[in-house]
């Protein structure tokens, strides 16, 4: 892999760790509150879900560094499209900004690594 394409997956790895850490461990603090648009009830009653969402960004996260680190761009490239496609669904049932923040990156880094 390009250390272009490295550098993106780099990148869309930083953000599912950070999307874990909001969803896991700041969901229901006034920050995450903030973030997601939740009311304390809102935040509580959602948490568990929240948890086990990320718990996925941080596997997505782990299993990309995996890839890159041992020179697998066939399985990047795999987690990269599962990466697009829960962007766009996303963006159609919960906030359309997922679309730039979580699936074009993952386009780019899937271009970069294709090419």
């Amino acid at each position: 892999m390009s250390l272009g394409a490295q550098i993106a997956i780099g990148v869309v790895a930083a953000a599912h760790v950070v999307f874990m850490v909001l969803e896991s461990v700041l969901w229901t603090t006034p920050t995450g509150r903030r973030i997601f648009a939740q009311t304390v009830d809102g935040a509580e009653a959602t948490r568990v879900l929240a948890l086990n969402q990320g718990v996925y960004n941080g596997g997505v996260a782990a299993l990309l560094v995996w890839a890159m680190a041992t020179g697998r761009p066939a399985t990047a490239a795999a987690l990269l499209v599962f990466v697009i496609a829960m962007g766009i669904v996303g963006a159609v049932t919960a906030k359309p900004t997922i679309l730039v923040a979580q699936a074009l990156p993952a386009a780019v880094a899937l271009a970069l690594v294709l090419l």
